[in-house]
């Protein structure tokens, strides 16, 4: 779940003694930032300044409402790409309308009780809702990438994400939600490799297998790679810079870890293997990326 970091509400740090003019001036001077009107805090990141917006306008709803959508996901801790978190989404039941404005969307929808959790005294939808609903409401990419994350990260199971899918059958953005879920997987384990299979996918590429092993003759492990297509011995690895950095064992540098993972490559090569690797500006560019996998998959296939 997600830690909610304070907020200083207008009326309270009145009720403690500040006055309008000292409010005014540590906005002026950055010591606080307003979250909303009449809600303020000290510069935190985007998520915790979303969960920052929730709590400040649902402090200020007057109509039962339960936090959903991206909103939801934040205050559950659940991960996102490139949502925007300028506005607070919340569901309401049938017979309210929806709404939208400068801060607030309201969606209308049914929700199950079992549907609805408490976060740090405020009602948002379950995980599995929360997921349902991105996937029915974002561009596909951003759908997959969030409900890869939570898959990858134990959240909630796959087949409980189907199981659940009825919940939305024929409400707007349906289909779109099914087709992310089949489409989800947990075995990608970053931003990067969940965007380059929706890319692959949009360019007709063959399925590649996930996180595969390749082995020596006498099956000792060499390398575990992003992707592969066995039947091309072709293997292909997402390079994001962040990775790394996570590759970084004690005591190494950034260089080393670069070093580490060239010898790496050099003994999937060594195996028989063709490697493949793209980064971030190349899923900006997936025709070209495409086009690369393609002349990569003809040289490996052996002469007629």
């Amino acid at each position: 779940m997600h830690e909610t970091p304070p907020l200083l509400l207008r009326r309270e740090a009145l009720a403690q003694g500040w006055s309008d003019d000292e409010l005014a001036r540590a906005l002026r001077t950055g010591e606080l930032s307003r979250v909303r009107r009449g809600a303020y805090a000290h510069e935190v990141p985007a998520g915790e300044r979303h969960a920052l917006l929730v709590h400040a306008t649902m402090a200020q709803v007057r109509r039962a409402a339960v936090v959903s959508h991206q909103s939801a996901a934040v205050l559950l801790g659940l991960p996102l790409w490139n949502v925007p978190l300028d506005r607070v989404h919340v569901t309401r039941t049938p017979g309210a309308g929806t709404h939208r404005s400068s801060v607030l969307c309201c969606h209308v929808a049914r929700l199950r009780d079992d549907e609805v959790v408490e976060v740090s005294g405020v009602r948002v939808t379950n995980a599995a809702r929360t997921l349902l609903d991105l996937a029915r409401s974002l561009p596909h990419e951003l759908a997959v990438v969030a409900l890869d994350a939570a898959l990858h990260r134990g959240m909630l199971g796959a087949e409980q994400l189907r199981d659940r899918l009825f919940d939305v059958v024929g409400s707007p953005g349906s289909r779109a939600a099914a087709r992310a879920v089949a489409f989800a997987d947990g075995r990608s384990e970053s931003v990067g490799e969940s965007r380059s299979r929706v890319a692959l996918a949009r360019w007709k590429l063959p399925v590649p297998e996930l996180q595969f092993e390749v082995r020596s003759p006498a099956g000792l492990l060499v390398a575990r790679t992003d992707f592969a297509w066995p039947e091309d011995r072709l293997v292909g690895e997402f390079d994001g810079r962040v990775k790394y950095g996570r590759l970084r064992r004690p005591g190494e540098t950034a260089g080393d870890a670069v070093h580490r993972e060239k010898l790496r490559e050099d003994a999937v090569r060594a195996e028989g293997w063709g490697v493949v690797r793209w980064g971030w500006s190349d899923l900006e560019a997936p025709h070209r990326l495409a086009a690369r996998l393609r002349r990569a998959r003809e040289r490996a296939r052996p002469p007629v």
